[in-house]
């Protein structure tokens, strides 16, 4: 198996290996003094409670509470810092828990909810085997984005950005408010490196509010007397559990016997929209069990089985959060099988729906391994009433947030889940895509045209653009957050109907 050697953009925000907070306006380290900062004991006292791996870090653990390092130990740090310094192997075994200071505090966190977004979500690549020079492959681009108002486009290789070209060191610059991008007007492989020549542009690109729409594509394909349905579903967002559910009834009305798909940029979201979509793929298996989630030995209460259900929620998103405005009963396709299109991008309610859909119906999987996020998050306030998990009672006094792993989950047998990400049936080396990826359903993408020839058994024919013998070089792999991961958004309810 091959290194995972691939870094993701935007919609997997990259985590530095450092302190670091998504906060708005961080606190200075408070003093030392004889009372406990009060938000530290908020963060200590809630990580105490619900972190995963509570129970393998010394300093969270009960009795420290009450040692005399306690209160030095929590007024030495900032809110984040000490975050930070709680958790377990940190970029290794935990490469996804963080903290938030938000002035717009909200109840759910990348499930559903408007985003500062550029509007392109994109893949930074290796250009040669030095582990340095880098290009960014375009994977999609949200319609009305400040990207796709400058051109850009699905498939556009970028190679400089702020005027400089790109590497590994400076890639980061692309997740920033303000930026200018170059493109490529042409990239040829060699067997050793993707040579370019540049345009003669500087396009500059800006961070707007934007509520993505996950529901990307949908194509009918009829080949051999097959409807072949290709959905590209790029976020688990409870905003639009209406909108994906209406996708299956288009494909219903359609004829669809097979479907095609596509997760390869998704990087989670909503546990109840993940269970919907299995319903949506085959909907004889209501009320059967689907994913186990196992919480740490302070909430075993919270283990067990989360079922399938024929209803899905619908929300709106108002004053910042998720509202629920109704619930439609699920369009199912019925399907015997399905086809999953999977990259290193592909995370967390992505590889659930993997794991725990093939229980029921055949996945075949097509592309690269995926990230390996067999986790997920609830997000925590300073709500001691309520251990830590009430939104309405919160102190409103800061905004801090936190967003640890909580628990684990499995598919309904509780089989163990592999030890790095999803190895997919048939695997495709990424960098096949970098000179024929278009507009998302062009059959030129290898791993679209895979997936077709093995529905029909037909040869699609596309032209290859690089030796198969050019592997990129070595490239350290980062750890990222993905979109959220996995979250449970009203655990509030979710905590009722465990007891």
């Amino acid at each position: 198996m091959n290194t995972k050697i691939y870094f993701s953009g935007l919609a997997l925000l990259t985590l530095l290996l450092s302190a670091c907070s998504r906060d708005n306006d961080p606190d200075p380290a408070p003093k030392n003094s004889g009372e406990t900062n009060a938000v530290n004991d908020f963060v200590w006292k809630a990580m105490n409670s619900w972190y995963y791996w509570q129970s393998n870090v010394p300093k969270l653990a009960d009795n420290f509470k009450n040692s005399a390092e306690y209160s030095s130990f929590i007024n030495g740090k900032t809110p984040d810092g000490l975050f930070y310094s709680l958790l377990y192997d940190y970029g290794n075994t935990d490469r996804f828990s963080w903290i938030e200071n938000n002035n717009n505090i909200v109840r759910a966190s990348r499930i559903a909810e408007v985003e500062m977004l550029t509007g392109f979500d994109y893949a930074v690549y290796p250009k040669d085997n030095n582990g340095t020079n880098a290009v960014a492959l375009v994977n999609y681009v949200v319609p009305g984005s400040s990207a796709a108002n400058a051109g850009i486009k699905r498939g556009d290789i970028i190679t400089r950005v702020n005027g400089t070209p790109l590497t590994f060191n400076n890639y980061q610059q692309l997740s920033e408010d303000q930026f200018t991008v170059t493109r490529a007007a042409t990239a040829t492989m060699t067997a050793t490196a993707l040579v370019t020549t540049d345009k003669a542009e500087n396009i500059a690109i800006t961070k707007t509010n934007i509520d993505e729409n996950p529901v990307a594509h949908y194509q009918k394909y009829s080949y051999g007397g097959k409807n072949i349905g290709y959905l590209v579903y790029n976020g688990f967002k409870s905003d639009y559990n209406d909108e994906l559910n209406a996708a299956f009834a288009k494909m219903k009305s359609d004829g669809i016997t097979e479907l095609i798909l596509d997760l390869r940029y998704n990087g989670g979201g909503s546990l109840e929209t993940a269970k919907a979509l299995a319903q949506m793929v085959n909907g004889n298996y209501t009320n059967q069990p689907y994913v186990y989630l196992d919480f740490n030995a302070k909430h075993n209460d919270q283990d067990g089985m989360d079922y399938l259900s024929n209803t899905v929620k619908t929300y709106n998103i108002v004053n910042g959060y998720p509202e629920q405005t109704g619930q439609q009963n699920i369009n199912s396709l019925n399907l015997s099988r399905i086809y999953v299109l999977v990259s290193f991008q592909t995370a967390s309610a992505s590889e659930l729906t993997i794991i725990s859909l093939n229980k029921y119906v055949p996945v075949i999987t097509i592309g690269n391994e995926t990230t390996g996020k067999f986790v997920g998050s609830i997000t925590l306030y300073d709500s001691p009433a309520s251990d830590y998990t009430s939104y309405s009672t919160r102190n409103t006094s800061h905004n801090w947030k936190l967003q640890p792993i909580t628990f684990s989950y499995y598919n309904k047998d509780k089989d163990p889940n592999p030890s790095e990400g999803i190895v997919p049936n048939y695997e495709i080396n990424p960098l096949r895509a970098i000179n024929n990826i278009k507009e998302f359903g062009n059959t030129s993408d290898p791993e679209l045209k895979k997936a077709l020839e093995l529905i029909t058994g037909q040869t699609i024919k596309m032209k290859t653009e690089y030796p198969e013998t050019y592997t990129g070089g070595k490239i350290r792999f980062q750890p990222k957050v993905a979109g959220g991961g996995l979250v449970i958004e009203d655990f509030e309810s979710f905590k009722k109907s465990r007891k």
